[in-house]
């Protein structure tokens, strides 16, 4: 289905259309025209036909696009039904509000695990998910093969971590440690996640001209 080279503008965008289209479905909207989402997403109906055609052809003229099937193949194409497996090194203060509060199943991947250096946190559940000590992070791995790694340790050592994970297999790395880690010759990748990013740009965009 996936077409080999997709522009990263692209890859972004979709997440957003499995948002829109989630939503629809779920106030009983069963067929929508580019037009009419485009509009929702603040988008033209061209750059969704566009974005779309790189991937298949789903919609048909004159119908548009049934809401359930293109949320469907979104989620096919984003890999949500690849039953992704993940943990998380780092039971801190973020690491702790990831595993009671973001729903990793309704991104089709199941948080498996944590790992932490803290001994009054090894062998306790948080949300059932149980904690681990890093020392052990080579011999689970090596008995559950994971696909993605949440990083939300300290910077110190977020990188041996990265390399830890990366020597055992994993392939995507979700990075909460504001530092940029380097993945060699492997064939990883590794999402950044910056919060002071994010939180800078909207003080940029609402900055009064100088």
């Amino acid at each position: 289905m996936k077409k080999q080279k997709v522009s990263n503008a692209v890859i972004r965008r979709l997440p957003r259309y499995y948002r829109h289209l989630t939503d629809l479905s779920q106030t009983g909207v069963q067929r929508i025209s580019s037009s009419a989402l485009g509009t929702a997403m603040n988008l033209t109906a061209s750059q969704i036909r566009q974005d779309l055609s790189c991937f298949g052809e789903f919609g048909q003229q004159g119908y548009g696009y049934n809401v359930e099937s293109l949320r469907n193949e979104v989620a096919e194409i984003l890999g949500m039904t690849r039953e992704h497996t993940a943990i998380i090194l780092g039971v801190g203060n973020l690491g702790r509000a990831l595993i009671e509060n973001f729903h990793f199943d309704r991104c089709g991947v199941q948080l498996t695990a944590a790992f932490d250096v803290d001994p009054s946190l090894i062998g306790s559940e948080i949300s059932g998910v149980k904690i681990y000590s890093v020392e052990d992070l080579g011999k689970y791995l090596k008995a559950n093969p994971i696909s993605v790694g949440v990083l939300t340790v300290p910077q110190s050592v977020a990188q041996e971590m990265a390399q830890r994970l990366i020597q055992s297999g994993v392939k995507g790395l979700w990075n909460f440690t504001n530092l940029e880690l380097h993945v060699g010759n492997s064939d990883a990748v590794v999402e950044n996640v910056h919060f002071a990013d994010s939180l800078l740009t909207l003080s940029y965009l609402i900055s009064e001209e100088l």
